[in-house]
């Protein structure tokens, strides 16, 4: 049979459809297979040290991915394990923590059962992690050095331990952060790795931060409302990704403003309606001759509040306003 539904055949549903079948439930990540990993919630499958030589594995649920014939086999571990760690060799080794399943079905082992293993790793000067046998799912490496035993004070559980757990979730769901080694499951999918969500890139290879779509930049140039005593010459305004800039040149019209220490407030104009700031701030203003701050409020409204103490702001100067602003 090459299409395969659970839970529709009156009778002779096998196992292996059962498995394969229910895609939607973890991460697809081929056509047939799902991504193999821990299920988050809470600290799954922790490890602890029990003992110099001794590891305890916490409860936990996890799918391990076999074939694609076999599917993805569901695991949970409801009482924490324990695991022994062999004494050291004359240079250090890797050993690495596993959840493994094993299928009369499909290996030779002769077992049909889902352990907490621990694979043995090689001595060497640079070690490394061992490879996995079928059907397994890596949790912890352990560093375990030269000549450890439990009279020699036994595993450095202070620095022994890395995590390589994986984690796997609903189809579309967000992967919590795992192993720094972690690839995806397929090109668009995403994690949450410290606090930054970050899109798997297949093409690259690689992890890269996500960023929205920028949206297209708004440009206007005209809806500035001149104040009595001015008239608008140009003005220019642009938003993009919230953030506006606009830049309006007035020319006086009015009579000349006071040179007084004490300028009063002039109303300029008002801004149109949606491109107001949140909240008031103070933007320069030059006619070349003098300069001054303009107060723009959040309806709009453009007021010139201060200027150069002796200088005239006089009829026919023409009045430039700048302003940066995050809506």
């Amino acid at each position: 049979m090459t299409v395969r539904a659970a839970w529709l055949l009156p009778a002779g549903q096998t196992r292996e459809d059962t498995r394969v079948t229910p895609v939607g439930t973890v991460t697809p990540e081929g056509e047939l297979t799902s991504r193999g990993g821990v299920i988050p919630g809470g600290a799954p499958l922790l490890a602890a040290p029990a003992g110099s030589m001794t590891l305890q594995i916490g409860v936990g649920r996890a799918v391990v991915q076999g074939t694609a014939a076999q599917g993805p086999y569901p695991v949970a571990v409801d009482s924490p394990e324990l695991v022994d760690i062999g004494p050291g060799d004359a240079q250090d080794r890797i050993d690495t923590v596993v959840v493994r399943v094993l299928d009369g079905m499909y290996d030779t082992e002769g077992q049909t059962a889902a352990v907490i293993e621990l694979v043995q790793g090689e001595p060497a000067g640079a070690p490394t992690p061992p490879a996995l046998p079928p059907t397994s799912l890596p949790l912890w490496d352990v560093r375990v050095r030269a000549g450890a035993s439990a009279s020699t004070g036994g595993v450095d559980w202070g620095s022994a331990l890395t995590d390589r757990r994986r984690y796997t979730v609903g189809a579309g769901g967000i992967v919590p952060g795992g192993a720094t080694d972690d690839e995806g499951a397929y090109d668009g999918a995403y994690r949450d790795r410290s606090g930054v969500l970050e899109r798997w890139d297949a093409a690259g290879d690689t992890w890269r931060p996500y960023r929205p779509p920028e949206i297209p930049a708004e440009s206007i140039t005209a809806g500035f409302l001149a104040g009595t005593g001015w008239s608008v010459t140009t003005f220019d305004a642009r938003r993009r990704n919230g953030t506006v800039t606009w830049s309006v040149y007035l020319s006086r019209t009015g009579g000349n403003l006071s040179d007084s220490n004490n300028l009063p407030d002039s109303f300029v104009g008002s801004l149109p309606a949606g491109w107001a700031p949140l909240f008031a701030f103070e933007a320069p203003a030059t006619d070349g001759y003098g300069d001054g701050t303009a107060r723009c409020d959040p309806d709009g409204q453009v007021t010139l509040r201060t200027w150069s103490p002796g200088i005239v702001l006089e009829k026919g100067h023409n009045l430039r306003i700048s302003a940066t602003y995050v809506q």
